[in-house]
């Protein structure tokens, strides 16, 4: 199988040589979709970047965050769970990795899952099932960093 994205980035007549020249760009998928991207204003300031646009680095913790739920909503459906909503708050961590250069270190999943009818998995089962998940997700298995799955925080009361 093979996947593809266009990227387009234009000058514009912008300076180059002195790296002040905007980042702002496109990714464009085979649905036709069109994304406007940019790197980060963590990575590259304001004005340089574009802050309302998608940056490679929370693009990468979508696309991790996606592809473990598409796994999980499927496995739960085998088992004959049904799954009303699934909502996660995905963190992804950029630190220098064990050879010093800067890598997405951990992304961490907060899912909150809702589940419907009568057949609920207990606790063992949805670890097993975010286990099974995480073996099954390509993103998971592409990346060197850590993934990590917290269950979500009980609100106090």
């Amino acid at each position: 199988m093979q996947f593809e994205a266009r990227l387009e980035w234009q000058r514009n007549g912008q300076p180059f040589l002195d790296q002040k020249y905007s980042r702002g760009h496109e990714w464009q998928f085979d649905g036709g979709l069109r994304v406007p991207a940019s790197s980060s204003p963590l990575s590259v300031p304001l004005p340089m970047s574009v802050a309302d646009n998608v940056d490679p680095e929370e693009a990468l913790v979508a696309a991790a965050a996606s592809c473990h739920m598409l796994f999980f909503l499927s496995i739960a459906a085998k088992r004959g769970h049904t799954v009303e909503s699934y909502i996660d708050n995905a963190v992804g961590l950029l630190d220098k990795d064990a050879d010093g250069r800067m890598a997405m270190t951990n992304i961490t999943l907060r899912p909150e899952i809702l589940f419907a009818g009568a057949h609920w998995p207990g606790e063992d089962e949805i670890a097993a099932i975010h286990h099974e998940a995480h073996g099954k997700c390509y993103i998971a298995n592409s990346l060197k960093g850590e993934i990590t799955i917290e269950p979500p925080i009980e609100p106090e009361g």
